[in-house]
C-alpha cells in the first residue's frame, strides 16, 4: 500500500464515476449512463470530440494544463471531464453555441498540490451557462464572468508506440494517486516490434510485450538495479507487479488502464506535445 499524501477511493465509486461519457471506461454506473443529459441542437462540432484542455483562466489567471486534462461532450447530453487527477461528470444541453452544465459528480483521488490548483480551476469554470466558440480544430467555452477554457481537438493514440506515464495505480479494490515526488517518473513504451520499455519510477527497464484482443502479455523484466528514495521504490514495486504477465488493457482516447490478475493495477496517459 502507499504510504502518506495519498488518498484513497475504493474502487467501486472511482469505476462507478469514471465510466463517463463515451470514455471506454468499464460499464455499469448510473454515473456515466447516456442519453441522462440535455438535448444537443447545436450546429458547432462539439460533441463526440475529445478537447485536449491547453489553459484555464479564471479572473485574469491563466493556469496551463497538465497531461491528460480534457472535456468531451457526447451527442446525447452527456460531459466528462479530465483534470488530470480526477474525473468530473455532468449533464450537459447544448443549444447553438451555448453549453449548460449541470449538477456535477466527481471522483475522489487525492491530488498533488499543483494539480488541486488546476482542478479547482476547471471545475469552477465548467459550470452554468457557457459561450462555446469554435475555430478550426480550437475551442473556447465562456462563462459569463469572462472565465475562459481553451481547448483543441486531438485524434486518439495508439496503444504501441507511445510514451505512457503513469499517473494512479490499484491493489485490490483500492486506486490511489502516486506518492507526493513520483509524478511523472515511471513510464513506458511498447514498440510495434513487441519490445517494451521505459523506467519502473527508480530503474530502467526493458521487455517484451505479445498484444492480443483486450490482453497484454508481458515478458521477463530486465532493468538496472539503482537504489531510490523510499517514495519511488513503492511506486516501482507497484508498477512492476503489474506488468507482470498477462493483463487486461483497456485505451481511453489518450489514457490507458492496465489491470493484472493479481489484483494489481495502474493508469496511465500519453503526453501531450507542448505541455
Amino acid at each position: 500500500m502507499l504510504k502518506p499524501q495519498i488518498t484513497t477511493v475504493t474502487a467501486v465509486t472511482a469505476v462507478a464515476l469514471l465510466t463517463l461519457a463515451a470514455c471506454g471506461t468499464e460499464s455499469g454506473s448510473d454515473a456515466g449512463s447516456k442519453g441522462s443529459g440535455g438535448s444537443v441542437r447545436s450546429e458547432l462540432p462539439l460533441t463526440d470530440v475529445v478537447w485536449s484542455v491547453d489553459s484555464v483562466s479564471v479572473g485574469g489567471k491563466k493556469t496551463a494544463a497538465p497531461a491528460g486534462a480534457s472535456v468531451e461532450i457526447d451527442s446525447k447530453g452527456r460531459a466528462s471531464a479530465k483534470t488530470g487527477c480526477n474525473t468530473i461528470g455532468a449533464d450537459v444541453t447544448v443549444s447553438g453555441d451555448t453549453v449548460t452544465v449541470g449538477k456535477k459528480e466527481s471522483t475522489l483521488i487525492g491530488c498533488p498540490e499543483e494539480l488541486e490548483g488546476f482542478e479547482k480551476a476547471l471545475s469552477g469554470a465548467f459550470s452554468g451557462k457557457l459561450k462555446a466558440e469554435v475555430e478550426d480544430k480550437r475551442l473556447t467555452l465562456t462563462t459569463a464572468d469572462g472565465d475562459a477554457i481553451s481547448l483543441t481537438s486531438e485524434p486518439p493514440v495508439p496503444l504501441a508506440g507511445t510514451e505512457w506515464t503513469v499517473n494512479s495505480l490499484a491493489a485490490g479494490a483500492t486506486a490511489t494517486s502516486l506518492p507526493k515526488g513520483t509524478e511523472g517518473k515511471a513510464h513506458f513504451t511498447l514498440g510495434k516490434d513487441g519490445s517494451v520499455e521505459g523506467s519502473l519510477g527508480c530503474n530502467t527497464f526493458s521487455s517484451t510485450a505479445k498484444v492480443s484482443g483486450s490482453t497484454v502479455t508481458f515478458g521477463r523484466i530486465t532493468s538496472t538495479r539503482k537504489l531510490c528514495p523510499g517514495p519511488e521504490m513503492t511506486v516501482e514495486r507497484q508498477v512492476q507487479k503489474v506488468l507482470d504477465g498477462k493483463v487486461s488493457y483497456e485505451l481511453h482516447h489518450r489514457g490507458l488502464t492496465l489491470t493484472a490478475g493479481n489484483g494489481a493495477g495502474l493508469g496511465a496517459v500519453a503526453d501531450t506535445p507542448g505541455k
